[in-house]
């Protein structure tokens, strides 16, 4: 069985408490785990404001967790959070090997500049 990598960002709802994020996020990792996945990272991005409206709601707590995993496991996965009331929102991405060479890269800290700041090329035109 080959394992894949996978991006997954998930919104939950922001009326919860602190505690309640704690425990959906804590199960969604699990579930990952118990059904032979591999978590790298869980990074909560915390209450973030909607550009549009949502469900009747203008924000939501913010998840990305980047696993491998199984592909069997996604369909499974992504009916649990359809299922679970609390989420408002998610989205799985599965790496190809330029995705992959670009998270290696931003676990080192190496993630190459590949457009110059506009503003910065233009005051120093103006110096001339």
């Amino acid at each position: 069985m080959s394992k894949n990598y996978y991006e997954l960002t998930y919104i939950i709802n922001p009326v919860l408490e602190d505690d309640q994020y704690e425990e959906i996020v804590g199960k969604f990792t699990d579930y990952i785990r118990d059904n032979g996945g591999e978590i790298d990272e869980v990074d909560e991005w915390g209450i973030r404001k909607f550009e549009y409206e949502m469900d009747k709601k203008s924000s939501g707590y913010y998840v990305n967790a980047y696993f491998s995993a199984p592909g069997e496991l996604i369909e499974k996965l992504e009916r649990a959070l359809r299922i679970d009331d609390h989420v408002m929102r998610y989205l799985t991405l599965k790496y190809d090997a330029k995705m992959l060479r670009h998270r290696e890269l931003q676990r080192k800290n190496a993630v190459p500049t590949v457009f110059v700041d506009e503003e910065e090329g233009e005051s120093e035109e103006d110096e001339d």
